[in-house]
Parts: structure tokens; C-alpha cells; sequence
């Protein structure tokens, strides 16, 4: 299965990653990528895989098992880093995923990044499979960690709109919720960045009543999740955002900043209108 066409199949009608050159221009930096590399995986290869998967005999372990975690299929690992249980959310082997995660529960097996430092839990959002993020999470599956675009899982969900994923991620264990809403990826973006540049209401307006700071700028260009709200292509949906981030935004920040490219501009309209102030043309000043 295609996991980065899958992603982009989801993404709702609104989304302006492509759609708006203005915005991209906004947004210097590069966009995350959240497909696993699994997609050039071969069909004889996938199968072998999930023979072994279906071989695997994990029925009569248990979780007081001593050598439960040194499991021979524990140990496997392709070539893109990914684990048996990183193949099993990708392809949607529910039950194999759910088996291996009852059996793995406080193991660091459940924390194994592959080659682009994504989680089992992130694959599992990504694949917007809220129930086995469920099952991670309570397995105590690490909702902080993140991939090579330093994107958390909730980081994930507020970009692609899963707001199943999004409230399993919230709701289940929220201690970590407070450092995870404050944290940027290394695009400088937060989850309320994400949520406002993608046009996901929904999302903004679970993240402001979370505690998320309406006031944090992005680390791209300095705007707030207001400034970003205003940029959409889609202007009902940027009203609508804007409406619900204008009232709780500090004053000063309510105004776009100038860039300084503009301040240049300007200067040298200036300079140049002074340079050619004198000219004459036809015997005419």
C-alpha cells in the first residue's frame, strides 16, 4: 500500500499545500514528508511478510512472559528500518497489530523509529487507525518522540485532519499535552500552526480550548496562528478561523508584520524617484 497516496487521498477539500503560490512563498520551508518509503515495497516481498507475521506464535505468550521481549519477530528489521509492527499498520493487519501490541506493552519494542524516525504510533496516524493509537498509547507507546521532520504524532494529525486520531491523542494519558502544544517541528511549526495554515476548524478550536497559545509565532517567518488563518485560499473558512483567534489574540499582534524585503522596496522607490527627479524630456522637466 501506498502510504504517501493514502496521506494525500485524505487530505480534505481546503487543504492549500499546492493550491495558493502566495502561501508557499509564506512558508519557505520544506514540506514534511510523511509517507514511510514502504511504498516500492514489492508484492512477493509484502507476502513473505505476512506469512511470517501469520506463522508467528504469539498466542501462548503472555505479558509476565521474562522472555517475551527478546521474541525473534521483536528482532526483524527491513531495510527502510521498519519493524514487523510498523509493516502490520501500514498494510492494515489489524489483528497481527493488535496481538503484537499486547504483547510488547511497556517494551521499547513499541518505540523503534525507522529510517525516518517514525514510530509505530506515527504510522498509525498517518494510516488514521484511531484505534490502534489507542491500543500504542495504552501500551505506554512514547507520544512524544519525533520523526525526521520533527512532527510528533499530534503533530501528524493536526496536518492531515485526523480528528479521530487527534482525540484519541488528546484525550488518552494528557500529561504530556502541555510540552507536546509548545513544541515546533523543524519547520518552526506547532500544532496550532498546522491546524490554521490547513483550514482545520474543528482541530483550531479543540487546540485553543487544550491551552494552545494563540500568540506563539511560527519560526519560519514569525506570524501567529492568526496571521496564518488570514493566508488561506478558502475565505469563508479563513473568516471563520479568524473570528475564533482574533478575540483571544494580543492586541499588537493583530496586525500583519511588514517583511523587510517590503521596507527595502520601499527605500528604493524612494532613491529612485530622487534620481530621476531631474531628468528631462523634450526639453521638459
Amino acid at each position: 500500500m501506498d502510504v504517501h497516496r493514502v496521506y494525500n487521498s485524505n487530505q480534505m477539500d481546503y487543504d492549500i499545500d499546492h493550491a495558493n503560490p502566495k502561501l508557499e512563498k509564506m512558508l519557505p520551508c520544506n514540506e514534511d514528508r510523511l509517507d514511510s518509503g514502504l511504498d516500492s515495497l514489492k508484492e512477493d516481498e509484502y507476502n513473505i511478510i505476512v506469512k511470517e507475521m501469520e506463522s508467528m506464535n504469539m498466542a501462548a505468550a503472555g505479558p509476565t512472559r521474562s522472555d517475551s521481549n527478546n521474541e525473534p519477530w521483536k528482532q526483524e528489521v527491513t531495510e527502510d528500518g521498519d519493524t514487523f509492527l510498523h509493516l502490520a499498520i501500514i498494510h492494515e493487519a489489524t489483528e497481527q497489530v493488535i496481538q503484537m501490541i499486547s504483547l510488547s506493552r511497556n517494551d521499547p519494542f513499541l518505540n523503534i523509529q525507522n529510517n525516518q524516525r517514525q514510530t509505530a504510533l506515527h504510522l498509525a496516524v498517518i494510516m488514521d487507525q484511531p484505534q490502534v493509537v489507542d491500543k500504542l498509547l495504552r501500551a505506554n507507546a512514547d507520544p512524544q518522540l519525533v520523526d525526521d521532520s520533527g512532527n510528533t504524532p499530534l503533530h501528524i494529525a493536526c496536518k492531515k485532519g485526523s480528528l479521530s486520531c487527534f482525540s484519541v491523542l488528546t484525550q488518552v494519558f494528557p500529561s504530556h499535552l502541555p510540552s507536546i502544544l509548545t513544541t515546533p517541528n523543524y519547520s518552526g511549526h506547532n500544532c496550532l500552526h498546522l491546524a490554521s495554515i490547513h483550514g482545520f476548524l474543528s482541530l483550531v478550536e479543540n487546540l485553543l480550548k487544550l491551552g494552545a497559545d494563540v500568540d506563539a509565532p511560527e519560526q519560519c517567518n514569525g506570524r501567529t496562528a492568526l496571521h496564518l488563518a488570514v493566508d488561506l485560499q478558502n475565505p469563508a473558512l479563513s473568516s471563520e478561523i479568524r473570528q475564533q483567534l482574533y478575540t483571544l489574540t494580543a492586541q499588537e499582534l493583530r496586525v500583519l508584520p511588514e517583511s523587510e524585503s517590503e521596507e527595502s522596496d520601499g527605500d528604493a522607490l524612494s532613491e529612485d524617484d530622487e534620481m530621476y527627479d531631474d531628468i528631462q524630456l523634450v526639453g521638459h522637466k
